[in-house]
Formats: structure tokens, C-alpha cells, sequence
């Protein structure tokens, strides 16, 4: 998006960023959806947490007490959900300590499924509506502190027709498909989901700069992973880990600034205790970076971890990085590339008709010099000259498994009892071929 230097119109997140500090290099615990969003709202690993795959598919953590939500609903703040959550199965939201859950009545309603674009136009008119609910909320008398959680479903995809002055010829595709009409097409309807994000963003940071609270208030825009194109989403590399992270702090403070240090989803959680100046709960794994931004300290931690389990379908992988190095593992047999673990699109059926099939899996361990690769495709694993840089970042990745006593370590990970999950030598993750 526009702060992070792209070409992409989101002139509400631009002006969020400039009164604000903007982190340019934040990673999510996780490259999906419910592993990234249960890690940050529970301070702890995914697998820490429980959470090891995806809410709607019989996935939850292990106990939703320790969610944001009900930490600050115990210390005295009203809590309020509007929008999309993925922490857990839809309908037991208040589990999750929420005081009020803001609904809307579902704009479309037909006796006859809906196709493809009828859900894309329900996704939009969901959002709006989310938003116009959160500002309906934000326009009423607040008698104490509170915390407003609003979730919108885009980007998610799937990718709607380019808005009309939108362009595909004089679009830049994701950097890891190649440039043709299929991959410009898909990045423009990515283009157009990313401007109704942000004009929603757009209502409800114009309605909070023009309440009576707007200096007393704590604004945090994230995202959950990389965006779901191939090679993106639910891949350990840099565009599946890094995320958008933007705080917006009381009175202007740390205004304009831009970090360049590394901080982790898990550093939200410790991080809000002490801006609330409240006591950090026992079970937080990250660290508050108010000592980065105060100028008390030059980094908060010397690496990240993050992981997969389930996505679609079964494919266990953990990673370590820091400034320089990126040291990727998988724990299993794998011969092919997992297909349902990408997302459709168009670029995926360009991708499949192109032989994606057939491509074989990554190799069980990679190691990238993200100094002189950046876009980590140059694998250092088996190059003596990175023997010392490999066995190191391999055993801190073992010491934090066993630290956090990773069920991976153990072999095989199996599914909590109702829970789902694609066989993984399927396509795509809407098929029914379940894993037996």
C-alpha cells in the first residue's frame, strides 16, 4: 500500500501514517489468517496459543481469556467488536470478552445462491456497513476508556473486475508472478478491494479525529499476512511474514517517524499494556516497543519466529529471522507443492495451466542473506560459506521450539477432534476432498 511506497491509492492510510509512526519491518507469528490474528491478540505463538489452524474450519485456542479483549473488558474498558474477527468460530464472539458486538443486517439476501460477483458486491456493501457502524459508535458519549476493534473483509480476495479507472496495462504485478495481462489483472482488482478498504478506513478515522476524544486515543492499523497470491500468503518468506503495522499515538507523539527495527505481531499486546499503564500478563511472549520509540534502546528483539501448520491443508514449517538472515524448515515428507494452500485466482490458474503441479515442493531447509538477496532466491543451506550462519539460526529455532514446547517436536501434528482440513495433494482450498 501507499505509506509502504507502492503504487497503490490508499490516501486515508497515507495520512494515518504521517500522523503517526510507520514500522517497516513488522512480521505476523503466522502467514494466515487465525494463527496471525489469535497470536497478536493473545500475545503468544500460535501454537503457544492453541491456535494451529483456521477458526471457521473447527480450529480455537486454547483459552479465550487470554484474548485483548478480555484482559482490557477486566480492567475497566468497554470492549467492542465490529467487523470481522477470525479467533474463533463465528457466533461465540463474547467468548472472546467483548462487551457489545456491533452487527448489520446482511445487505443481500436471495433465495438463489449468489454468484461470483453478487458476493463480491455483498463483501463491499459488508464493509461500508461495518464501517458506518463503527462511526455510529464513535459519534456516542464515552463515560470510560475503550477499546473499538473494526474488521474489514478486504483485501481478502476473491479479486472483483478492475474499478474503470483502473487500468491493468499500467499495473505492477506481485514481484513473485511474472508480468502478463493475468497478473496485471489480478493486481488491479487488488487495487480496487485496497481502495474500498481504505475509504472505509477513511470514515471512521474522520469521525475519531472529530470526537472529543481524538487526542486521548490510541489508533493501530495491521494486517493479519501478505497478501494471498502465490508465493505470498501462507509462505514463511518476507511476503507472506511482513505485515502492515501503523500506530497512531495520543497528542502526536513519535509523529512522522518510521522504524526500521524488527518488532513481531506479539510485541501489539505488551505494547498496548504500556501505553494503558497497565501490569503485563504472565503469559505474554513479546516485548513492548515503547523503549524503541522513546529512544531508549536501538532494537526490542534480535529476531522473529513465525510458523505454519494447517492452512488449507496439513504443511508444518517454522522460521527464524533477523536483520540479515532467514532460516526457513519444514517438518515433513513433501514431494509436491501444497496447492490448496494458495489461494485462487487468476494468477493460480495461469500458474496450474503452466505446469504447477508438477512443480516440486521447497527444499526442507532454506537459508536467505536478505542483505544481498532480499527476495530470498538465492538458497545459502547447503553452501559451506553459511555453515556457522545456518547452525546458529538452526538452533535458535530449535531452542525456541522446545522453549515454547512446539507439538512439532513431537512428530506429527494432528487435528483437534471436528476440525478440518484438505488433503494436500488437492487444488484448491474450497474443495469438500477432506483429510481423512
Amino acid at each position: 500500500m501507499q505509506p509502504y511506497g507502492h503504487a497503490i491509492s490508499t490516501p486515508n492510510l497515507m495520512a494515518l501514517a504521517q500522523e503517526g509512526v510507520l514500522f517497516r519491518n513488522c512480521y505476523s507469528a503466522a502467514p494466515t489468517c487465525s494463527p496471525s490474528r489469535s497470536a497478536m491478540l493473545t500475545g503468544m505463538n500460535p501454537h503457544t496459543a492453541g491456535m494451529i489452524g483456521l477458526a471457521h474450519r473447527g480450529f480455537s485456542l486454547k483459552d479465550p481469556r487470554q484474548h485483548l479483549g478480555h484482559y482490557l473488558a477486566e480492567h475497566g474498558y468497554e470492549t467492542v467488536l465490529c467487523g470481522v474477527q477470525h479467533e474463533i468460530a463465528s457466533g461465540r464472539e463474547q467468548e472472546l470478552g467483548y462487551n457489545h458486538i456491533l452487527r448489520y443486517e446482511n445487505p443481500l439476501v436471495l433465495d438463489e445462491p449468489l454468484t461470483h460477483q453478487q458476493k463480491l458486491d455483498q463483501r463491499v456493501a459488508q464493509d461500508y456497513a461495518n464501517a458506518c457502524t463503527a462511526v455510529d459508535y464513535l459519534q456516542q458519549p464515552k463515560t470510560g476508556p475503550f477499546f473499538l476493534s473494526v474488521g474489514l473483509s478486504n483485501t481478502h480476495f476473491d479479486l472483483p473486475v478492475p474499478a474503470s479507472d483502473i487500468d491493468p496495462n499500467y499495473i505492477q504485478p506481485p514481484p513473485t508472478l511474472p508480468d502478463n495481462a493475468i497478473t496485471r489483472r489480478d493486481m488491479a482488482g487488488y487495487h480496487t478491494l485496497a481502495r474500498q478498504a481504505d475509504l472505509c478506513l477513511g470514515l471512521v478515522l474522520d469521525t475519531l479525529r472529530q470526537s472529543a476524544f481524538a487526542d486521548d486515543t490510541l489508533v493501530l492499523f495491521t494486517t493479519d499476512h501478505g497478501v494471498a497470491f502465490p508465493w505470498m500468503k501462507c509462505t514463511l518468506f518476507d511476503t507472506g511474514i511482513g505485515v502492515a503495522l501503523i500506530l497512531r499515538f495520543p497528542d502526536g507523539k513519535h509523529r512522522g517517524r518510521a522504524v526500521d527495527a524488527l518488532v513481531s505481531h506479539l510485541d501489539v499486546y505488551p505494547t498496548l499494556c504500556a501505553v494503558a499503564g497497565l501490569p503485563m500478563p504472565g503469559w505474554l511472549e513479546g516485548h513492548s516497543i515503547l523503549p524503541l520509540l522513546e529512544g531508549q534502546t536501538d532494537s526490542v528483539r534480535e529476531e522473529i519466529f513465525a510458523e505454519v501448520t494447517y492452512h488449507a491443508a496439513y504443511e508444518p514449517m517454522r522460521c527464524v529471522r533477523t536483520e540479515r538472515y532467514k532460516y526457513i524448515r519444514y517438518f515433513d515428507d513433501f514431494s509436491d507443492t501444497v496447492k490448496p494452500n494458495i489461494d485462487w485466482s487468476s494468477s493460480k490458474d495461469f500458474l496450474i495451466e503452466n505446469g504447477l503441479c508438477e512443480r516440486p515442493h521447497d527444499p526442507a531447509e532454506m537459508l536467505f542473506d536478505l542483505y544481498f538477496d532480499p527476495a530470498e532466491r538465492a538458497n545459502q543451506a547447503s553452501n559451506p560459506r553459511y555453515d556457522s550462519i545456518r547452525s546458529d539460526l538452526a538452533n535458535r529455532l530449535q531452542h525456541w521450539m522446545e522453549k515454547t514446547d512446539d507439538p512439532l517436536l513431537q512428530g506429527r501434528v494432528p487435528r483437534p477432534p471436528g476440525a478440518i482440513a484438505n488433503r494436500r495433494g488437492g487444488l484448491h482450498p474450497f474443495e469438500t476432498d477432506w483429510e481423512a
